[in-house]
C-alpha cells in the first residue's frame, strides 16, 4: 500500500476585507503520496499558491487559516509551534517561491543564501555549506557556479535568479518539495532541463513533489495526478492519463480546448471561457463554475456538488460536478 505523505482535509483560508472575513479557499482536500508528484492548475486566483503557502503559515497578512487540518509525517502542520515549524520548512519541505525577484534577500549574497539551510537544517559548517551551495548551483544549471556564490541577487538575470531559488529548496533534500510555477521566467530549453532535474532528484530520493502551474502542456509529462481548482475548490482529481483522456468537469474541459494545438486552420479561433471568477465574498450558491458552465442545471444553482469519485469508472477519478454524475448513473 503507497504511504500517505500529506493529506489537507477541508482546508479553508479567509481573508479580512471591509465587508467582514471572506473565504477564499473553501473546503480543499487532497493529498499527496510518497513519491508522488501531484500537479495543482486552474487560473489565477483560484488558490493554488495559498493552499500551499497555508501549510507552513506564510500567508500574508490579513489571510488566515479558517479550519481544516493538513497532515503531514503524522503531524498536523497547521498545529506545529515555532520550533517545529522551523525545522520543517527548508527541512523535511522545500519550497520554490513564484517570484524570485521579491524572495531572494536583496542584501545578502547568493551564497549564503543557499548556505543558510544547510547550517541550520544539516549542522554544516560554513565551508562544507558553501562548498555544497556551489553543488547546488551547478546541479541547476548556473555556469561558473563559484563565481555566483559571491554574487547579489541583482546581479542575476531572471531565470538565474529562478535557478537559485530551485536550489535552495533542494539543498536538504526536502521529502517534499513544494514548487509555485517554478519554470515561468526561464526559456523553453532551462524550463526542460529543470523538469528532468527534479524527475530524477525525486527517483533518485523518493522526494515527493507538488508543482503549481498553468502549463497543462508541460504538467502533462511530469504529474502522476492532477488537481484542478476553480474559485478555491478542488472540481476534479484525477491520474495525468485518465484527466487529459477525458476530463470529466466542464471547467477542466474548457482549460484543455483553450491550449492551442498543431494543424489547426490559420484563421480557427481559440476556444475560452466566457465569464470571471467570482470575488471573495461572493460566491454564487451552488456550485460555483454554474454561472460560467453552457451546461448548468438548475440543481447546480442550488446545490454545492461534492467531490465524488466518478461512477463506473476509476476510483482515483475525482469530480465535483452534478451534470457529469448523473450522466454516469445514466450510462
Amino acid at each position: 500500500m503507497t504511504e500517505r505523505l500529506l493529506e489537507v482535509k477541508d482546508l479553508r483560508i479567509e481573508i479580512d476585507t471591509r465587508r467582514g472575513p471572506a473565504t477564499i479557499v473553501d473546503g480543499i482536500n487532497l493529498h499527496v503520496d510518497a513519491g508522488e508528484t501531484l500537479g495543482i492548475v486552474g487560473e489565477s486566483g483560484c488558490g493554488k499558491s495559498l493552499t500551499m503557502l497555508s501549510l507552513l503559515r506564510l500567508l500574508p497578512n490579513k489571510i488566515r487559516v479558517a479550519g481544516g487540518s493538513a497532515a503531514f509525517q503524522g503531524s498536523d502542520l497547521l498545529k506545529l509551534s515555532p520550533r517545529e515549524l522551523r525545522e520543517t520548512r527548508g527541512g523535511k519541505i522545500g519550497f520554490v517561491f513564484q517570484d524570485p525577484m521579491t524572495s531572494l534577500n536583496p542584501v545578502m549574497r547568493i551564497g549564503d543564501q543557499l548556505s543558510e539551510p544547510l547550517i541550520h537544517h544539516r549542522g554544516m559548517s560554513k565551508a562544507d555549506a558553501r562548498k555544497r551551495a556551489g553543488e547546488l548551483l551547478r546541479l541547476v544549471g548556473i555556469p561558473g557556479a563559484e563565481a555566483r556564490l559571491d554574487a547579489y541577487p541583482h546581479e542575476l538575470s531572471g531565470g538565474m535568479r529562478q535557478r537559485v531559488m530551485i536550489g535552495i529548496g533542494l539543498a536538504c533534500e526536502p521529502d517534499l518539495l513544494i514548487a509555485d510555477e517554478p519554470t515561468t521566467a526561464l526559456d523553453v530549453t532551462i524550463q526542460a532541463q529543470i523538469v528532468d532535474l527534479v524527475k530524477d532528484l525525486r527517483k533518485r530520493l523518493g522526494m515527493s513533489v507538488v508543482w503549481i502551474t498553468h502549463d497543462l502542456a508541460l504538467i502533462a509529462g511530469l504529474a502522476d495526478r492532477i488537481c484542478v481548482l476553480y474559485a478555491g475548490t478542488v472540481v476534479e482529481d484525477a491520474p495525468a492519463e485518465q484527466l487529459f483522456a477525458g476530463p470529466a468537469h466542464p471547467y477542466t474541459r474548457g482549460l484543455l480546448a483553450s491550449i492551442p494545438r498543431m494543424g489547426g486552420a490559420e484563421t480557427e479561433r481559440l476556444a475560452s471561457i466566457g465569464g470571471t471568477p467570482p470575488e471573495p465574498g461572493r460566491r454564487p450558491p451552488g456550485c460555483p463554475f454554474a454561472p460560467r458552465c453552457a451546461l448548468a442545471e438548475d440543481i447546480c444553482r442550488q446545490v454545492v456538488p461534492k467531490l465524488a469519485s466518478m461512477q463506473g469508472g476509476s476510483a482515483a477519478h475525482r469530480v465535483a460536478c452534478h451534470v457529469t454524475s448523473r450522466a454516469l448513473e445514466a450510462a
